[in-house]
């Protein structure tokens, strides 16, 4: 990493994100390092393509490309499991005048599951980018991905910025199952208190079921069937559904998870569209969107 006299940002602030990164990574119980030698780099690409499975002759990154990034100074970090790497992420700085660092990947292998290595290395790169002067990551995620919604709505406490549709085109792999590749774009405030907080292990707490109570709207829904309902879409509050496993859906049922898709895209892209911000996720599957002002929900929980 970069010396801490080079750091042109609060040296006390870098300090915290480093200890909230240490903690993750104890609680983890793996190693984290950045990757530089050819034979590190061949084992990510190597990793992500087992996580993934994509489609022959299609890595998601070669080696030649993640020695690139790593040789020109950008986030190239495994996790070890002793000699084992169990995760990496790879993240590459956006254009100058954004000042971003932009997270493109990352993955753990499935028998990591439950120990939260994905939570360390999040919280590793926010302490990089913060000891090099970068005070913003942003990333996609599938938005219909519902524990990866929560992971980084509310375990990282990122804000979505906008709804991309089919952003990277067909996608041929195990996970993506040749859907559409709607993506929610984020912007992570790495300063912001929300976000520090977050990193202090008390993400924004949100319970759908008492702002429905509250007046909530439910643009949209899920049938008993488990297919997408749309509702109302003109109220002040309002809250979009997402499936408990559209993972699995997409190979038991094509279909419906197609029709998820385009609803998650009517209703939540629209939304977004016409100004409308998401402000919470509750792990039960809810988006909560508001219009018109800054809605914060203060209350915070540890998960």
């Amino acid at each position: 990493m970069t010396d801490l006299q080079e750091a042109p940002d609060d040296i006390a602030g870098i300090v915290e994100a480093a200890l909230h990164a240490d903690t993750a990574v104890r609680a983890a119980g793996v190693t984290l390092r950045e990757l530089v030698r050819h034979d590190e780099l061949e084992a990510v690409s190597r990793l992500y393509d087992t996580i993934w499975q994509p489609a022959p002759g299609r890595p998601l990154m070669t080696t030649e490309l993640l020695r690139a990034l790593a040789k020109s100074g950008n986030y190239v970090t495994g996790a070890y499991d002793g000699d084992e790497l169990v995760g990496a992420s790879v993240a590459f700085f956006g254009a100058p005048r954004d000042g971003c660092l932009y997270s493109h990947i990352a993955g753990v292998s499935d028998r990591m599951r439950g120990r939260h290595v994905g939570h360390a290395l999040k919280l590793h790169q926010r302490a990089w980018a913060l000891l090099h002067g970068t005070s913003t990551i942003v990333w996609t995620f599938d938005p219909l991905v519902r524990r990866n919604a929560y992971f980084n709505l509310v375990k990282l406490a990122a804000s979505p910025a906008e709804y991309l549709p089919d952003f990277y085109g067909g996608m041929h792999d195990t996970i993506n199952g040749g859907d559409d590749s709607d993506r929610l774009l984020v912007r992570w405030d790495l300063t912001a208190p929300r976000v520090v907080a977050a990193s202090a292990g008390h993400g924004p707490l949100l319970d759908a079921a008492a702002e429905r109570a509250a007046g909530a709207a439910v643009a949209l829904d899920i049938s008993d069937a488990g297919r997408p309902v749309s509702g109302v879409r003109n109220a002040e509050t309002l809250l979009v559904s997402v499936p408990g496993d559209i993972e699995t859906l997409r190979t038991q049922d094509p279909q419906t998870a197609k029709d998820w898709r385009q609803a998650l895209r009517e209703v939540l892209g629209g939304l977004l569209d016409d100004g409308a911000r998401v402000t919470g996720f509750d792990r039960a599957g809810w988006y909560l969107l508001t219009r018109g002002h800054d809605t914060d929900h203060p209350q915070e929980d540890n998960r």
